[in-house]
């Protein structure tokens, strides 16, 4: 089951999972990230696994 967001291509720190959010929901990239961040540093880590989850779900970055 795939998702109908890419991976982002040029936005990216460890996969490219945030900046493919961030550039489909036309979000600041740098909040997202914070909001990442919060989410993984909380009791059982919501934000890490989240983060799994979608690097396996989401599409490969598209190549330009």
């Amino acid at each position: 089951m795939k998702i109908d967001i890419h991976r982002s291509a040029t936005d990216r720190v460890i996969a490219g999972v945030i900046g493919g959010i961030a550039e489909h929901f036309n979000w600041n990239t740098n909040v997202t990230r914070l909001l990442f961040v919060v989410l993984a540093i909380t009791p059982m880590y919501p934000g890490i696994i989240a983060y799994l989850i979608l690097w396996l779900l989401m599409k490969d970055p598209i190549k330009d």
